[in-house]
């Protein structure tokens, strides 16, 4: 046995016969595996040094028994390590949902409509003479205009695409209709069904301010947009300026102003300061997106034969134009601000808008006059000055 002994931990043993060598231990072939990074070793490997034999063979454990431990400890390990993927079937699911979202956003316009709810928001409570006229009256009463209005916005802006189709097939290839994600018949029901949502909730409701608003509104965009005689008002400069103009100042401010404070609140229409201010310069912002918004849209309109100011004069006159229309609408807001009687007014109103000037400014000289996309993103960037007026005015007293 002594001699055995030495045999063994000189390792001149012969090899084992094939019973013994699939005899094996426990945890030091687990750890083995382990080491070899998951790799099986060869037949041979899979015995330990002669020393360990004797204890392997107490264990009783096979290879076959090591290797299908080490497996299911590595299949579990590597389940905690990699994230939980989402099953098959609910990826399309959410793709779809997804895919639907963007079509909405994009047949609705939607950085119009974000202007169109934040003029809402900002002309109802400038409707608010106290802390108690902020009931719950008061907030449902606006969320309902709102529905009102964002469905005669979904028809607005979808009777112009149904026009516009093969224009947006040039300039605005991504919209809905003119990529074929929506067919017309689809945008026809939409339009529809918008128009009369609309109206049904001005009837519900009964307030005249909101329903006349809507008539206008649904009268001069249907103007603009169709393709009728003596329609398609976006053919002309002028036409398109009494057009679009009217009708986003009445959108965005009178209507909401009159329907809080005649309708809900039930108080006489005053013509107030802070109205006034509103009423001046959001008109000349609504004249610049207006006039901005064909600078992109050259080549499709040349095609359709429209005469836009951007055709006839250029895209760098016009650009530079609404420029000078901008900084003057800043102007007229300082100089309304200094006449404030109001000190904290007054200081907060001429210094935002000479800060507001000051980007303007900054921003206009940095853009590619050459650049449909630059015109574009400067497009969005005038909405996002509309946005912020919008909050201004509330400070103006």
């Amino acid at each position: 046995m002594a001699s055995t002994s030495r045999l063994l931990l000189h390792g001149s043993l012969p090899p084992p016969t094939t019973s013994i060598s699939k005899t094996i231990t426990g945890s030091h072939a687990v750890r083995a595996l382990w080491h070899n990074n998951g790799k099986y070793p060869k037949e041979k490997t899979c015995i330990e040094t002669p020393l360990l034999l004797q204890h392997n063979q107490k264990n009783h454990y096979t290879c076959d028994q090591i290797k299908r431990k080490h497996f299911v400890n590595a299949t579990h390990a590597q389940s905690k390590n990699e994230p939980e993927s989402q099953p098959d079937s609910a990826k399309p699911i959410w793709n779809s949902i997804k895919d639907v979202t963007h079509t909405i956003q994009k047949f609705s316009v939607f950085y119009a409509l974000i202007g169109l709810l934040s003029g809402i928001l900002s002309s109802s409570l400038l409707a608010v003479e106290k802390l108690s006229d902020l009931s719950p009256t008061f907030f449902i009463s606006m969320l309902q205009f709102m529905a009102a209005y964002s469905s005669m916005q979904l028809y607005t802006t979808g009777v112009n695409q149904l026009a516009d189709i093969e224009i947006d097939k040039i300039n605005k290839p991504y919209r809905p209709l003119a990529s074929s994600k929506i067919s017309f018949g689809g945008g026809l029901a939409i339009v529809a069904a918008s128009l009369f949502m609309s109206f049904g909730l001005a009837l519900m409701i009964g307030s005249k301010p909101l329903l006349w608003g809507l008539i206008l509104i649904f009268i001069l965009m249907t103007a603009y947009s169709v393709n009728l005689p003596f329609l398609r008002w976006k053919k002309s400069t002028i036409l398109t300026l009494l057009s679009g103009v009217p009708t986003i100042l009445t959108a965005y401010n009178l209507a909401p102003y009159l329907h809080m404070k005649t309708f809900v609140l039930k108080k006489p229409f005053i013509f107030t300061r802070s109205l006034a201010f509103t009423t001046v310069v959001m008109t000349f912002f609504y004249v610049v997106i207006s006039l901005f918004k064909d600078i992109p849209d050259i080549e499709g309109d040349k095609k359709e034969g429209l005469q836009t100011l951007s055709i006839r004069l250029g895209p760098k006159r016009v650009f530079w134009l609404c420029i000078s229309l901008l900084e003057m609408t800043y102007g007229i807001a300082i100089i309304m601000g200094l006449t404030s009687p109001f000190l904290w007014s007054k200081i907060f109103t001429v210094m935002a808008h000479a800060i507001n000037a000051w980007i303007l400014w900054f921003r206009a000289n940095s853009v590619d006059l050459k650049s449909k996309e630059d015109f574009q993103s400067f497009y969005m960037f005038i909405f996002k000055l509309l946005y912020l007026e919008n909050v201004l005015v509330l400070f103006v007293r």
